[in-house]
C-alpha cells in the first residue's frame, strides 16, 4: 500500500507571530509532515517543540551550503530543535519540509528530518532528536529570530503508511 498524505490542520497567518502551534495530533498516522515556505519578515529561524516541552531534551545536527561555501554544527542538551535558519521573505523567502517519524510510537524517542530550501540563499538539512518516549500530540513552531509572516501557509499532514 503506498503512502498517503492527509492533511490534518492547516493555518494560515492573519498577522505576524512567533509562535504556530499544532494541537490535538490525532495517534493514527505512522509518520507527520509540516510544509510551510516564504513565511520570515525579517531575518526569521524557526524553531521546533513537542508537547510543549522546553526541557534540554533536544539534539540536532545541521548541514548547510550555498554553493560557495558550507557549515555544520551540532547542539546537543537544547530545548528545541532548528528547522530551518534565516529564511526572509522579502529577501530570500524558501520552503521548508519537516519530517517526524513514528511520533505516536511510546517506547523509542523521536527523529525528526527536516530541510529547508532557498535558491537566493543557501539549501540545509538537519536531523534532530527529541529524548522522550511519549507520543506526540501538539507540534510548536517557535521563532526566535524574526517572526511568521501574515499569510503565511503552514500544514500538517498524517501519512498513514510509511
Amino acid at each position: 500500500m503506498p503512502a498517503t498524505y492527509d492533511p490534518i490542520a492547516s493555518q494560515t497567518l492573519g498577522s505576524t507571530t512567533t509562535t504556530v502551534t499544532f494541537s490535538s495530533i490525532p495517534s493514527t498516522y505512522t509518520d507527520l509532515v509540516i510544509a510551510y515556505g516564504s513565511i520570515g519578515t525579517t531575518d526569521t529561524q524557526v524553531r521546533m517543540r513537542f508537547n510543549n516541552d522546553t526541557g534540554s531534551n533536544y539534539s540536532y545536527t545541521t548541514v548547510a551550503g550555498n554553493g560557495a561555501t558550507t557549515e555544520s554544527f551540532r547542539q546537543t542538551n537544547a530545548n528545541s530543535m532548528t528547522t530551518d535558519y534565516y529564511f526572509s521573505v522579502t529577501t530570500n523567502g524558501g520552503a521548508t519540509l519537516i519530517n517526524v517519524m513514528n511520533y505516536a510510537n511510546t517506547t523509542t524517542y523521536k527523529t525528526a528530518l527536516m530541510r529547508a530550501n532557498n535558491s537566493s540563499y543557501a539549501t540545509m538539512f538537519n536531523v534532530g532528536l527529541w529524548r522522550d518516549n511519549s507520543a506526540i500530540n501538539r507540534i510548536d513552531l517557535v521563532c526566535t529570530t524574526g517572526s511568521l509572516a501574515a499569510g503565511s501557509v503552514l500544514t500538517l499532514y498524517g501519512i498513514k503508511a510509511a
